[in-house]
């Protein structure tokens, strides 16, 4: 297994791309290009991050890593707060890497816990080309995902995964369909996990096993408004790309926060950054998953 700081390192590169702001309600409100630098020094002891944007430059320099931010093997990470806390803003970002591309998203929230804005960043290395996906639609998304899950954690236990032991690992299943009333009927499935599931957090996925849930479809918006106290928001954004999360977050309540990314029209990644009743982040998942044909 690789250690936290060489999946770093699969991050290295020049970045070009663009940092597109959202509404809640899924409005563009501001696109602005970039490009994001990230070398080693040092025999790859560290590593300067220079992003460029709207004119200005800004330097960062990194010699390990940690508190709020894990990686996967495949550089796709997540940063973000690791408390929620009283009366003050929170936010955090899920960042996919897929060969040249990267496809990160940041959720922010205001100091009364609304959802505020989102931030979709594009980002492809240099001197390569891509080809933009349409904007998501629901129809994208029907049918039935068949994939595997892997769940790291932000405590003690991330450290058996730098130390070469293996991360929790299990398979998953998702089925969407739309009922005779035009609701989204969501069926989530976990399988068994490698270790004991007394031993996981409260607020970890792993716990699951089974789990239906419908929402109401109003055009980019998807809103899970079962319990009107714990409505969770899908927003379908461009790119293929979709930022699950709380309309509201609050604490005594866990909550998560998840990015989707079809990648092709039968190929999707999801990563889901889960939060106990305390406001603590407790675990970091990854989902790679292939529609059933």
């Amino acid at each position: 297994m690789k250690s936290q700081w060489e999946c770093f390192l699969q991050n290295l590169g020049v970045w070009e791309g663009s940092f597109s702001n959202f509404s809640p309600q899924g409005t563009l409100l501001k696109d602005t290009p970039t490009r994001l630098s990230l070398e080693h020094l040092n025999n790859n002891q560290t590593v300067r991050l220079t992003l460029s944007r709207s004119g200005q430059d800004v330097i960062r320099e990194f010699s390990s890593v940690g508190g709020g931010l894990l990686f996967f093997e495949n550089g796709s990470f997540s940063e973000g707060l690791i408390q929620l806390g009283p009366f003050s803003e929170f936010g955090g970002e899920l960042a996919f890497v897929h060969k040249n591309q990267r496809l990160r998203l940041v959720q922010l929230f205001d100091n009364t816990g609304q959802l505020k804005e989102l931030i979709l960043i594009r980002e492809h290395l240099a001197e390569t080309s891509v080809a933009e996906r349409p904007p998501l639609q629901i129809n994208d998304l029907l049918g039935e995902w068949q994939g595997q899950a892997v769940t790291i954690y932000p405590d003690l236990r991330s450290r058996s995964v730098s130390e070469g032991d293996s991360p929790d690992t299990y398979s998953t299943t998702l089925k969407l369909q739309i009922d005779n009333a035009g609701r989204l009927i969501q069926t989530t499935s976990f399988g068994d996990v490698s270790r004991q599931a007394a031993s996981l957090p409260e607020a970890s996925p792993m716990r699951l096993r089974t789990i239906t849930s419908t929402a109401t479809i109003k055009g980019p918006i998807v809103l899970f408004d079962q319990d009107p106290q714990k409505q969770v928001q899908v927003l379908l954004l461009p790119d293929g790309a979709s930022a699950t999360s709380p309309v509201k977050v609050q604490l005594r309540q866990p909550f998560f926060l998840e990015v989707g990314w079809l990648i092709q029209p039968n190929l999707r990644q999801r990563m889901i950054r889960s939060y106990n009743e305390k406001g603590e982040w407790v675990s970091l998942t990854l989902v790679t998953e292939e529609r059933k044909l």
